[in-house]
């Protein structure tokens, strides 16, 4: 509704997980250090956490689109899957075809697989996003297919991204074998308050249709989303997105904390 009144060619304040618009704030850069290193080291299994709204999906689908062509990634984004389903997503996603009937049969397909792939010098990496609805049994056939190794590397990344209480059921008795196998793990914290207005001029840049924003937020107003969203990617979007068309509406190029106390209690921000 407002994109061509602030010369836009689309929404810059989505909350879809679109690594077009990834800010490397200093959390998110060194989450995607230790995912790099994790991967490049081939260090087995890493662990991401992070409240909701942090941007950990953004964060995977950005690190999917810079990894080159020798690393091979599947991507399990809702994994509400039973064990066998689990596999057979991760069997599709990774290309591997063949009529796979049982449990061994796909853990053996995903074996050879592997074997083939690290003997051309690539590696392959999954990646389980919302893994805290992974069940016990589920988490137990991760542990088994970190398993699949030669006596030097290990065949396998697992990525396992989640929030906070996806940590409290590793630590559960049941997985103490995977939770002692995690060799990479960090915890995104939401944007500094000095990294906000950077945050949110960077996405008008992407959005806007000559690279420059015509658009404006007074330092009250950064402050202002800063209190209500506490850094927060997620409400930051929307805060700035209902932001947006109050100005619009009254035909202003610019953003007071005026318009953001009203857009709070509108969307339901406390």
């Amino acid at each position: 509704m407002y994109t061509e009144f602030y010369k836009l060619k689309e929404n810059p304040f989505n909350i879809t997980s679109d690594p077009t618009y990834f800010f490397a704030s200093a959390h998110h850069s060194e989450a995607f250090a230790h995912l790099i290193y994790g991967i490049q080291q081939r260090k087995g299994i890493i662990v991401i956490t992070g409240e909701i709204g942090t941007g950990k999906t953004t964060l995977c689908r950005t690190l999917m689109n810079q990894l080159d062509r020798k690393t091979k990634t599947a991507f399990v984004l809702n994994p509400y899957f039973s064990e066998l389903q689990l596999l057979q997503v991760i069997i599709k996603d990774l290309g591997i075809e063949g009529h796979l009937q049982g449990k061994l049969a796909l853990v053996n397909a995903l074996n050879n697989f592997l074997l083939t792939e690290t003997a051309q010098g690539n590696n392959v990496v999954i990646i389980i996003d919302e893994a805290q609805n992974l069940k016990i049994n589920q988490l137990e056939q991760v542990r088994l297919l970190s398993n699949l190794e030669t006596e030097k590397e290990k065949l396998l990344q697992i990525i396992l991204v989640g929030q906070p209480e996806l940590l409290e059921t590793l630590k559960s008795p049941a997985l103490r074998q995977l939770y002692q196998r995690i060799s990479v793990r960090y915890h995104i914290l939401p944007l500094k308050q000095e990294e906000l207005d950077g945050y949110i001029y960077y996405r008008l840049k992407v959005a806007s249709l000559n690279g420059q924003s015509i658009l404006k937020f007074t330092p009250k107003a950064i402050e202002a989303i800063y209190n209500y969203s506490q850094g927060t990617p997620r409400t930051v979007n929307i805060l700035c997105d209902r932001a947006l068309l109050a100005a619009f509406v009254m035909e202003k190029h610019t953003i007071d904390e005026h318009i953001i106390h009203r857009c709070t209690r509108e969307v339901g921000v406390k």
